[in-house]
């Protein structure tokens, strides 16, 4: 039997309308894994919250789909014993948008127009048309993410934002052309396609220089197992809308779970094969 892993799902209200596409890429993960000999336990974020982290003995990694910042807290205390862990706990963390518009502007990673405001701010100048975004994690209800057609709709998403108690809001520039999603693993495994409810219009652009500008990205956050968003304008442009941890991978489940397992088993046997540590 080869080392012992453990798995955690991602939580339910993070997977708005993804609840059963999000548990099917770990389950069919985990059952690669064990095909290979891993013993893997899975397990719900709230168990991990109430401190049921590793069971009767400690795994040699992780790999995880959760988001809340106290769970990842408490996989990172972890980490700091040496866990391996699968996305690390800091690179989810960098997902959350007022971490990642400022470290891939930084990285002059091409993105639209992009900007962080505290939702306690009146107005937010200089936007009309404009994507409305919450400013740390993804997405978890209606309202999160929209298209702001008028200041009105900025300031009253801006409301909401502050009553449920988050803190910043980003506003993104709406830009005209194709919308295409990406899902990659490592520096190797990238697939894109194009997202369905749309009117496509197929603007030639260089498959090469997307996976270029998505791997930079994920590099720049520390992701491993990555999927986004990105916009191919009229002149072949691209720019970057959105990255996130370890999405669904819905339409390549099967090609990249075997993918993700085969990356996690020989991260494990890299861990493995460390040299103990001595004192001199």
């Amino acid at each position: 039997m080869n080392a012992r892993l453990l798995a955690i799902y991602r939580e339910v209200r993070h997977s708005p309308n993804r609840e059963s596409d999000d548990a099917m890429i770990l389950d069919r993960t985990a059952e690669r894994l064990r095909a290979k000999g891993f013993e893997t336990d899975m397990r719900r974020p709230e168990d991990v919250a109430r401190g049921d982290f590793s069971g009767s003995a400690a795994p040699a990694l992780v790999f995880m789909m959760c988001e809340r910042e106290d769970i990842l807290g408490l996989v990172a205390s972890q980490a700091r014993g040496g866990l391996r862990v699968i996305n690390p706990p800091e690179s989810v963390l960098n997902t959350y948008r007022f971490r990642t518009i400022p470290l891939l502007k930084q990285a002059k990673v091409p993105m639209p127009r992009t900007e962080l405001f505290p939702v306690s701010r009146k107005t937010a100048p200089g936007f009309g048309k404009a994507w409305v975004k919450r400013g740390d994690v993804h997405n978890t209800q209606k309202g999160d993410v929209f298209l702001a057609k008028s200041k009105a709709e900025i300031d009253k998403a801006f409301k909401d934002y502050a009553s449920r108690g988050i803190a910043h809001a980003c506003l993104q520039e709406h830009v005209e052309g194709d919308l295409i999603k990406f899902y990659g693993v490592g520096t190797g495994w990238f697939k894109w396609f194009y997202h369905k409810d749309q009117e496509l219009k197929k603007f030639r652009f260089s498959e090469p220089e997307l996976k270029k500008i998505v791997q930079k990205a994920a590099r720049v956050l520390g992701l491993e197992i990555y999927g986004g968003d990105a916009i191919v304008s009229a002149a072949g442009s691209i720019v970057l809308i959105d990255l996130n941890a370890w999405p669904s991978f819905a339409l390549f489940r099967d090609e990249a779970s075997q993918v993700i397992a085969d990356h996690i088993a020989s991260q494990t046997s890299r861990e493995r094969s460390r040299p103990f540590p001595t004192t001199v």
